[in-house]
């Protein structure tokens, strides 16, 4: 038996309806927390993570272009999102929360604090969130291969169903060894009518594009980081969206960025891929230990 029940909110941001997937505690709540996903992800992304944390009501937004957010309008940007997030806590009376990003969502985090200090008791930052080792000078499109790689060129494709889809995915190199039931009901989750009677991801290629972008070039981020002033950890993986090494931060790049954030807690960790510390049974083990440390702690009362 689940230790949560699972709804979903409607909350209003400029542009359109955020929609908000909740996971509510059985037992008695004795803390949540706001989790933020990636850049061509959904909010179910993250049950692999909640059931790591009984007792806890997680809140998880589709971002915008993403999932049933899909068609909310207006630009993109890491403010944007951030701005959506406050709104969705002041829609379900949240003051103050701690927060986890995965991927892209680590980076909205950064901003969501810088912006909306007030709201956020902590950062747990999952593969992402400090600057990508990006070559200078790079075209947007580029920028986008050079981060994405494949993975912004799937949100192009068709399937003509959901078995399709499932089969494009499942000998996915990060996914190969850690196939489940939850990925199934994620990816299902991701596809929409693209109006001809196909199938296409949900994830908008132009917010994803604008995202990206910003997310490396922008000023939002730098901003952010340089004014960092919660208690920030951050988790890594040995392994990239494609499974490959070193992944998002080669060690040697990740130890010169951090010495620039010394205030940051910094764990790197063995045996899993980007996708897999968020969306696997091992990697949510370990986020979910993460939280509970961090719901652990003395509260501010500021």
């Amino acid at each position: 038996m689940s230790a949560h029940t699972y709804r979903t909110v409607d909350v209003v941001v400029p542009g359109g309806d955020l929609h908000v997937g909740v996971w509510d505690p059985v037992a008695p709540q004795t803390g949540q927390v706001l989790l933020v996903h990636g850049v061509t992800s959904s909010h179910l992304a993250w049950p692999f993570v909640v059931e790591e944390l009984p007792g806890i009501r997680a809140i998880a937004p589709d971002l915008r272009g993403r999932g049933r957010s899909n068609e909310v309008a207006g630009p993109a940007g890491l403010a944007a999102h951030a701005d959506d997030l406050a709104a969705v806590l002041d829609h379900l009376g949240i003051e103050k929360i701690p927060v986890v990003g995965h991927s892209m969502g680590a980076f909205v985090s950064v901003v969501f604090a810088h912006r909306h200090p007030s709201r956020v008791e902590s950062l747990l930052l999952v593969d992402g969130g400090l600057p990508l080792d990006v070559p200078p000078g790079l075209d947007a499109d580029a920028v986008v291969a050079h981060v994405l790689g494949p993975t912004a060129a799937r949100l192009s494709m068709r399937f003509g169903s959901i078995d399709d889809y499932l089969e494009f995915w499942r000998p996915h190199p990060a996914f190969a060894q850690a196939w489940s039931p939850e990925l199934e009901s994620y990816f299902a989750y991701d596809l929409v009518d693209d109006g001809s009677g196909m199938l296409r991801p949900a994830t908008s290629y132009e917010t994803m594009v604008d995202d990206t972008i910003d997310m490396n070039t922008g000023s939002s981020l730098p901003d952010a980081l340089a004014d960092l002033q919660h208690p920030t950890t951050l988790i890594t993986v040995p392994r990239g969206l494609q499974g490959e090494e070193p992944g998002l931060y080669a060690p040697e790049y990740l130890e010169g960025v951090l010495a620039t954030y010394p205030s940051i807690e910094h764990t790197r960790l063995d045996d899993l891929n980007h996708y897999t510390i968020a969306m696997s049974a091992q990697g949510a083990r370990v986020v979910g230990e993460a939280v509970r440390s961090v719901l652990a702690q003395p509260r501010s009362v500021a």
